[in-house]
Parts: C-alpha cells; structure tokens; sequence
C-alpha cells in the first residue's frame, strides 16, 4: 500500500479549509482525497458540515461558530497520522461497482463513428474499450451532478469539439480530453458523444439528489434500443 501523498492546509474561507494534495490530474492524488473524506465521515467531528472533493483538493466546511484554528488544529493531526500509519490512498469499494447501462452510436452517440475513425477503431471496437474501462468518479462538477471520470483508457483520449453543441442531452455518455462523463440534464456541451443512458443523474426533488458521488466506481454496459425503452419506461412509471 503506498503511503498518503504530501498534504497542504490552506484557508478556503472563513468557514472552510482546503486540503490540497496536489495540481495535477493524478489517480493516486484523486484516491487519496476520497481516503481522506471517507476518514473525516468516519470520524464525524461535531464541527464538520460538508465535505467537497476535487481531483487534486478536498473542502473542508466547518461549522461557522467554532474556532477555525481549532478545526485546523485537527485537520493537521490527522493529515499527520494519515501519513504515519500509511493509509491508503484510495476509497475503499464500500458499495462495489456501479454499473451504468448505455446505448450507443445513432441519435444517441451522433460521434461515436467520427470519434472511432479519428482513433483508428471500429465503432464497435471504440465500444468495447469504452465499456472495458474501471472507471472512478473524480469529483462532480460542470453542472449539478456531472461525474467527471477517471481511468478512461489513454489510448481513447479525445479532443473536445471546435465548437460546442449548444444542445446536449441528458444523460449523453461523452469524451473529453483523457475523461469520460455524462451530462446529468440538457445543457451545452463539447465533449464527443458517444451515447445516452436512461438513468436520471440528478433530481433535486430527491435526497440525495446526485445518483452518482466522489470515489465512486463505474463501469458502462452496452445496451439495444428495446433494453433502453424499457428502462425509460419503468423510470417514468417510478417518477
């Protein structure tokens, strides 16, 4: 297991401090701050209020009535005793896998056929790297529950469009540079769209609201049109 990554404590506001364990896109940074806000969960002081992860950060929200030196006093001794006994740097499986069914191509992926020649694959070649991937929700951001990925194979890394889509689809399944994601409602967008899942990512009426969250593991499965009717159909029939 290798050791937790050097951490800097840094004021965020006056009510929150920023772990910040690096400035770059990095598995093994992402893994750690998912460690450390499983840690700080566990440990539930009577001060914490929220808890936001980043690829490389974590945010610490504390309660605004308590002393932040006193918050920050404790953020340092565990940051120091994370490093002495060799936590991990990655969240435990607590809830396995996540699997996230997908139909792709058509109306629903307009470029996965221009994205697979681009790579040099066959579309069903594209799909079946896409879906081959173990994937780990980074951190959510862009828009109220979008997932940016990570552990999107390199060799599928994609520049994101010249000009972006002003009309997105919720639920489209996409590309962007070396991340894959998917658009939780219709907004603008210029990752490459490779397809469309009928699960709802975000639902304010709902608590949680986000059906997705930070350290979570993710795998895509192929879907027909039929299967994604279906499921269309039974999310319709539950709302």
């Amino acid at each position: 297991m290798s050791p937790t990554p050097a951490c800097d404590i840094e004021a965020l506001a006056d009510d929150a401090w920023l772990l910040r364990f690096g400035d770059r896109i990095d598995p093994e940074l992402n893994a750690a701050v998912h460690a450390m806000a499983a840690r700080l969960r566990a440990l539930n002081p009577s001060w914490l209020r929220d808890l936001v992860p980043a690829f490389a950060s974590l945010g610490v929200f504390f309660d605004a009535g308590v002393d932040p030196a006193r918050v920050h006093a404790q953020l340092l001794a565990l940051v120091e005793a994370c490093a002495s006994d060799g936590l991990a740097a990655r969240k435990e499986a607590e809830n396995g896998v996540v699997e996230i069914p997908v139909l792709y191509g058509g109306e629903h992926g307009p470029d996965l056929e221009s994205s697979a020649a681009e790579l040099g694959l066959s579309p069903g070649e594209l799909i079946r790297r896409h879906t081959a991937g173990d994937y780990t929700v980074a951190m959510i951001g862009f828009a109220p529950g979008f997932p940016y990925l990570s552990g999107l194979d390199p060799a599928l890394a994609l520049p994101r469009l010249a000009t972006p889509r002003a009309r997105v689809a919720a639920g489209s399944v996409a590309i962007g540079g070396a991340q894959t994601g998917i658009y939780p409602h219709e907004s603008p967008g210029g990752w490459r769209l490779l397809g469309r899942t009928p699960w709802v990512l975000f639902d304010a009426a709902h608590e949680p609201p986000t059906r997705l969250h930070p350290g979570d593991r993710v795998r895509f499965v192929a879907i027909d049109a039929d299967e994604f009717d279906r499921l269309v159909a039974r999310q319709d029939a539950a709302s």
